[in-house]
């Protein structure tokens, strides 16, 4: 009988990584000798957008005054809650597109439904990060979310060997949330053992967090 071996969360720092590095390539650099056939490999969405170059600076921006207005209906800690993360949305997604997810994520809470305004606004709506929402020098910036995130972790774990690949939006709120995966991987399940957080966008540089044993973890959890 093969042995059961515990999960364990390895953050691993890096460099800071910018739009002139591949992913992929970065990731295999970092890891090199720490992944197994059975382990997880997760990242932070933030730095794969980064390396795509899917940022902008908020001095890039024309601050519409429909979006100074919606972003007052956003709260205080969302990314949106600013004239340049709320402009930033629109001019992705289509400045009346987010006022109708607003009114209509507005008349959902009147009558006990959430969240319609984030499956309405389009799937950058909960991708956004505002500035300070990264690592630094990209703290100044407005960071989209990346581009095609299941094919990016089937090339991870292609290259790598490893039993899955994971891109991950968490937060210091212990929101985790899945944002691109490889088949055969349980995301929500991987996506609870990241609530605390272990990715650093500060001054740890830890934007890789590999789970070790994940395969027989899920397997367990079946």
């Amino acid at each position: 009988m093969e042995e059961t071996k515990e999960i364990e969360r390895i953050p691993v720092p890096t460099r800071i990584l910018t739009e002139k590095d591949d992913i992929v390539d970065a990731i295999e650099h970092y890891t090199k000798g720490k992944i197994g056939p059975d382990d997880l490999i997760c990242f932070a969405e933030s730095v794969v957008a980064i390396t795509q170059g899917r940022y902008v600076r908020p001095e890039e921006l024309a601050i519409s005054g429909v979006a100074q207005y919606c972003c007052r209906f956003i709260p205080d800690y969302g990314s949106l809650a600013s004239p340049h993360g709320m402009q930033s949305l629109m001019d992705v997604a289509g400045k009346w597109r987010v006022v109708f997810a607003l009114a209509a994520g507005f008349l959902g809470k009147l009558i006990g439904k959430s969240g319609l305004f984030y499956k309405w606004g389009g799937e950058q709506a909960a991708l956004i990060d505002d500035v300070t929402g990264t690592m630094p020098p990209f703290d100044k910036c407005i960071v989209y979310g990346p581009d095609e995130p299941d094919e990016v972790a089937l090339r991870v774990r292609e290259r790598l060997g490893c039993f899955g690949a994971m891109i991950a939006d968490v937060n210091d709120l212990k929101r985790s949330r899945v944002v691109g995966v490889t088949e055969g991987t349980d995301g929500a399940l991987a996506a609870k053992l990241l609530l605390d957080n272990p990715f650093g966008n500060a001054s740890q540089k830890t934007p890789i967090c590999i789970l070790k044993h994940y395969r027989q973890y899920q397997e367990k959890q079946a």
